[in-house]
């Protein structure tokens, strides 16, 4: 691990000033260029965001993302979502789905909380231009998957679905895990407790599942792609249990096996699509983000921005995002109603204050720009996630950061506003006035 950097005296004046003459005004997203020529040809663009409920952090790396796969041929987005919802919508951008219907009847099924971070009108537009983008392409069309660890049920699922149909023997193996699941009912946080009392209480029956699929799917002739879906989906299943095994030991212990899963299924996507294959990440900037250029680092915290960079050094561009002020779809709690609340501006001596004070235009910001002393502070970098209590934010939302090292380019849009989500009731399905954003 990085070392960290040692605090030196902080005058908000000098540091606003050194902002002032470092920062790129960005008056429209075309100002973008010079971020697409310094990516050059580095292999796994990571896109942040500060929240997961703000429209522009969408608009602006799905404008990112596009000028990545028509100029520098990257081959898929790979998202902070889950890979059974992901992996249908990679069916639909490349014309393979059975069933027709269009991007919003792929993206309404997203129905697990927090449904809008995928199921929004935002995704909708992108998701729309990657199946046109590909219909011009006879192979090698460009892929959309998901990263994350949450979807065990779905995921076994998923298998037992696909290996009814190709290998019946299988799919005994996989009905013994999903009856070792059974009695929690889909629900995670009772399995981790659960797992208090024993606590292995289901890790040999998905590791054995594991062992079968790796053995006997790859003889299959239902399809590549399809044969490394249920191979991932039973990694899912291992590493799932593992998270909520960790999730009663503490924070970091689940966060680190996350990570860890996203990093694999990052690193199984790029062999999947070849040596010179390149990919596009879209994650929270907790995620993105160098872990070790942070206070996550004190409590043993790493995250996937860092492994990318230790295992892929000179290859990677990490991008965050932040804004100073707007407001944000959120729920005030775990699974409760999304609500459209104010992000109120930025804390004092926050990122967001410094760049605000630098000037209202939005921003971009290379971090080898930064390299002043001022800035070997960690600096506190606010931090929404699908939770957000406005009123409380200033007590817990801000990062402590050395931003030069946490990234390697920053995107500062001074005033953001929420989403567009498909799920609110009653008028989800009505397309916003602003439909596509200038996709």
């Amino acid at each position: 691990m990085r070392s960290l950097f040692a605090k030196v005296a902080f005058h908000t004046e000098e540091a606003v000033e050194i902002l002032r003459r470092k920062t790129i005004i960005l008056n429209s997203k075309d100002d973008l260029d010079p971020l697409i020529e310094r990516i050059g040809d580095a292999r796994i663009v990571m896109l942040g965001e500060a929240s997961h409920g703000t429209h522009e952090y969408y608009t602006w790396r799905s404008y990112i993302s596009r000028q990545l796969i028509e100029k520098k041929h990257f081959n898929f987005i790979a998202v902070e979502g889950d890979w059974p919802d992901c992996y249908q919508l990679n069916r639909y951008i490349k014309s393979i789905q059975t069933e027709r219907g269009n991007a919003f009847d792929v993206l309404k099924r997203f129905n697990r909380w927090p449904t809008w971070m995928w199921a929004n009108w935002e995704i909708v537009a992108l998701t729309e231009w990657l199946k046109n983008h590909n219909e011009s392409k006879a192979y090698n069309k460009t892929g959309f998957y998901g990263l994350d660890v949450y979807s065990l049920w779905e995921s076994l699922d998923a298998i037992m679905d696909y290996l009814l149909k190709v290998d019946p023997d299988a799919f005994n193996k996989a009905q013994t895990a999903f009856r070792c699941f059974e009695p929690y009912k889909e629900d995670g946080s009772s399995y981790a407790l659960a797992s208090r009392i024993v606590p292995e209480i289901c890790e040999n029956e998905v590791v054995d599942l594991l062992k079968e699929i790796k053995r006997k799917i790859p003889l299959s002739v239902s399809g590549k792609e399809n044969v490394f879906s249920t191979e991932q989906n039973a990694l899912i299943a291992v590493n799932a249990e593992k998270y909520y095994r960790a999730m009663v030991r503490g924070d970091a212990e689940s966060w680190n096996v996350r990570d860890a899963h996203m990093m694999e299924t990052l690193e199984r996507l790029l062999e999947f699509h070849g040596p010179d294959s390149k990919a596009i990440i879209w994650a929270h900037n907790t995620h993105i983000g160098d872990a070790s250029a942070t206070d996550m680092a004190d409590a043993g915290m790493y995250s996937i921005g860092e492994l990318v960079r230790d295992k892929y050094n000179g290859e990677t561009a990490l991008v965050g995002f932040g804004s100073h002020r707007g407001s944000v779809i959120a729920g005030s709690s775990w699974g409760a109603p999304m609500q459209n609340m104010n992000v109120p501006e930025g804390r004092e001596n926050s990122w967001e204050y410094l760049l605000h004070s630098a000037g209202s235009e939005n921003k971009l910001l290379f971090m080898d720009d930064l390299e002043d002393p001022v800035f070997f502070n960690r600096i506190g970098h606010r931090a929404i996630g699908v939770v957000y209590r406005p009123q409380h934010e200033h007590y817990g939302n801000y990062v402590p950061s050395v931003l030069s090292k946490r990234y390697d380019a920053f995107i500062y849009l001074d005033e953001t506003k929420a989403l567009h989500p498909l799920h609110i009731k009653p008028h989800g399905h009505k397309m916003p006035d602003t439909y596509p954003f200038g996709m």
